[in-house]
């Protein structure tokens, strides 16, 4: 699973570690995300995010 970097603040998201605080549990890949997820540093949108 790759990882995705948020466009905006450089946030890292890694599938291997999930956003646990976000209810995002590990293993989850950037794929399944639920499509109300958003950075948990600035707060955009999955849609701002690249891969590593």
């Amino acid at each position: 699973m790759n990882k995705y970097s948020c466009d905006t603040c450089g946030y890292i998201y890694d599938p291997a570690a999930g956003d646990p605080d976000n209810g995002i549990q590990p293993g989850t890949s950037f794929d399944n995300l639920p499509v109300d997820w958003v950075c948990p540093i600035c707060g955009v949108s999955a849609d701002l995010f690249s891969p590593q």
